[in-house]
Formats: C-alpha cells, structure tokens, sequence
C-alpha cells in the first residue's frame, strides 16, 4: 500500500502544526522544512504524544528521560524558530495506539490552534525499512491524527466535550506525511540545512553517538538527487494531500 501522488502543496497557509509521536521525530524528518516555513512568515506549532521515556543510549535514571528529552525538543524547536511546543501527558513511548482517546486530544490540539496544515508521522508502514520511520508509535500517531484531522476535527458530534471547553469545529485544508513509502514532494532545504543539523544536536541523548552534520548532508542529497534536484542540493520529501 502506498499513498496516492501528492497535491500541490497550498500557498496561503498561515499556521501549521507538527504531530509526532516522540521528541526527535520533527527533526529528524523536518526541522529544515519548518525552518523554511517560519522563514517565510508561516505561525508553526508543536504537538508532540509522547516525551520519550523508552529513549536514550546511556544511563540517565529511567525518570529524568522525559525531562531531558521535553528540554530537548525545546532547545530543537528554537533552533528552527518554532515558540509553541506543547507536550501530551498520559502517554508512554512505546506503547501508543491510535485510541479514541487520542483522537480526541489531537483533535482538540487542532481545534485550538486552528491550522491550515498539518505534519505528521506517516500511518503507513515502509516495509523495506522497519526501523525509524516504522515505529509502531509513528504509525499509529500519523493514524489517529488522519482521523483527528477527518472527521473528528470539523464534526461538532465528534468528542462533544470539546464544544463545552470552547473549541469550535476547525477544517484542516491540507496533511503532510513525513516517513512513509514514496514521498514524492520534495523541499529544497539547503538555505536552512545549518538549522536543522542545530535542531538534531540539540537532541543530544539519542544524537550524541552520530555524526550528525555527514548524516544529514548524505540522507538529505541522496532525497534531492532521487528528485532530480541539481547536483549539491539537500532536500526533504513528504506525502501532501488535500483534506478540504
């Protein structure tokens, strides 16, 4: 199963908001992307499921991760530009489902912040490439924000404890997915690639061990040559689909 060919991208979007399911996803897949977009002006925001606890390579006490890791992606996120971080509570990194539950609290994300488009974690699985991308915790967040995004966000029967905390049905007009299998809209990124390898740095427990400026200039060329970009160019690819 792939996804369909991608819609041209809007060009009048005013806020997006990234969901992912730990700290580091964004970065990993986005941060130049988002860079771009804070650039030209564009209001982005995280929600982020999961503060990444199951995370870390060294022996930081199992109860401090989700702090460093929380302190992290903040530190990421201002590296790019992005103020507005926000964190769910309630769910532990590696054990997430695509609940009702989280639908509803993605979908009040949604509500509040009023996007035009939303980024997130690929529902579909790469199978020729398990690990990363195909994290069982990515895939069901990119599932439960799709249906956050239709139809729980524009239904005001959807979740109708929302419409008593004041959050009015909101029309998301279009969805990126960043991981899954053959994304076929690439992002010139490399006006912004110095941002994006700060944002990785920035996640220090799980980057410390990796080179990350070769790591980044390798995957991000390998995207742009598969895109036909010109030789020396450094891309990011995704998934865009029309949700109007």
């Amino acid at each position: 199963m792939s996804f369909p060919a991608s819609a041209p991208a809007l060009s009048d979007v005013h806020r997006a908001l990234a969901v992912f399911a730990h700290p580091d996803d964004v970065d990993f897949g986005c941060a130049g992307t988002i860079a771009g977009w804070v650039e030209e002006g564009v209001e982005v925001a995280y929600l982020i499921v999961t503060r990444g606890d199951a995370g870390g390579f060294d022996d930081t006490a199992r109860h401090r991760m989700p702090l460093v890791r929380e302190a992290e992606q903040r530190a990421a996120a201002a590296a790019v530009g992005v103020t507005r971080v926000d964190f769910l509570d309630g769910y532990a990194d590696g054990t997430v489902a695509p609940t009702l539950d989280l639908r509803r609290d993605v979908t009040a994300a949604i509500r509040r912040f009023r996007p035009d488009r939303v980024l997130t974690n690929s529902p579909l699985r790469r199978w020729e490439h398990l690990s990363g991308p195909s994290h069982p915790d990515h895939l069901a967040v990119g599932e439960a924000t799709t249906c956050a995004v239709y139809p729980d966000s524009r239904n005001p029967f959807a979740h109708p404890e929302l419409l008593a905390e004041g959050l009015e049905p909101w029309v998301v007009r279009e969805i990126w997915y960043a991981g899954g299998p053959a994304p076929d809209h690439a992002v010139d990124v490399t006006d912004h690639v110095d941002r994006k390898i700060a944002a990785m740095r920035a996640h220090s427990s799980q980057t410390g061990r990796l080179d990350v400026e070769t790591w980044v200039r390798d995957r991000l060329t390998t995207v742009a040559d598969n895109a036909g970009l010109p030789s020396g160019r450094l891309a990011e690819a995704f998934t865009v689909l029309r949700t109007e």
